[in-house]
């Protein structure tokens, strides 16, 4: 496996895209995750989408003065995870969200991009977990084929407050949904104190990596604290022969205690602890 490492534009948001873009380029990274986060991102779907080719293509070409590709396209359409997901009991907010999957698409293939992620979709009030687990892998099919006919590889997030936050549900959905892979992120699974080995197993089903500090109680950690062994992970990667971008994801937003880390230090330690891991 030859390691590919991406950073996201989304872990500097107190300063300028084009100054995060400038700052995953100064670190020496292959690949950048962009965020299309409505309301909390730099770059919204609601703007975006106003005119696809004209916005990809200013991306694209930001991309290209600095030497970047686009690892992913992160897609959250709505500030939360309920009101656009995409098995929501309401047909009409279905369709909405389903239209900004399909611009995601067209907006992923405008800026050269080959992969795009979205949210899995929760469990919906009132009902049980099992119709809206069925409804997200009929919703997440649908989502699957749409990306196919683009040559774009199309993954989920299985996060907390999703409708798969454990290992176990989370690979529930990709066998009940042929094609869908995973973005696979453990500190969403360490922070319930979830051990790795109860993650390891979907190592094979995923297409993009997030890596950050994480340990029992705090999604988002420092390196020092981590406790997630990311040795042992890109050992399994190579085994399986893993085919994405590893992201060094620090975000910072205040949810989770986000906001407490300090993303340049904590970016640079991994970047370089992940590259001397001898793959070979």
């Amino acid at each position: 496996m030859k390691l590919k490492l991406a950073c996201a534009d989304f872990t500097w948001p107190l300063v300028t895209h084009d100054q995060s873009l400038d700052i995953c380029a100064m670190l020496g990274f292959d690949g950048v995750d962009i965020g299309l986060f409505e309301d909390r991102s730099h770059l919204w779907p609601s703007k975006e989408f106003k005119n696809i080719g004209k916005s990809a293509k200013a991306l694209k070409q930001k991309l290209d003065a600095r030497g970047l590709k686009p690892a992913d396209i992160f897609l959250q359409p709505a500030s939360d995870f309920a009101s656009l997901a995409a098995n929501h009991r309401d047909p009409e907010k279905r369709k909405i969200s389903r239209d900004f999957f399909a611009k995601t698409i067209e907006y992923t293939v405008e800026c050269g991009g080959k992969h795009s992620t979205a949210l899995p979709g929760v469990h919906c009030e009132g009902e049980s977990r099992e119709d809206s687990l069925k409804r997200s892998s009929e919703e997440l099919a649908w989502r699957v084929e749409v990306a196919k006919k683009a040559g774009v590889t199309f993954s989920v997030e299985a996060h907390i407050g999703s409708i798969v936050p454990t290992p176990e549900e989370a690979e529930t959905l990709v066998k009940l949904t042929p094609g869908l892979t995973l973005t696979l992120d453990y500190t969403h699974f360490a922070r319930v104190g979830m051990p790795d080995s109860r993650v390891e197993p979907l190592v094979k089903y995923a297409s993009h990596f997030h890596c950050r500090g994480g340990c029992k109680d705090r999604l988002q950690a420092s390196f020092k604290h981590n406790t997630i062994d990311y040795a042992r992970i890109l050992e399994v990667m190579n085994e399986v022969n893993y085919p994405g971008y590893v992201g060094v994801e620090y975000v910072w937003i205040d949810w989770e205690h986000c906001n407490e880390t300090d993303n340049l230090c904590e970016t640079v330690q991994f970047r370089d602890f992940l590259r001397s891991v001898n793959l070979n």
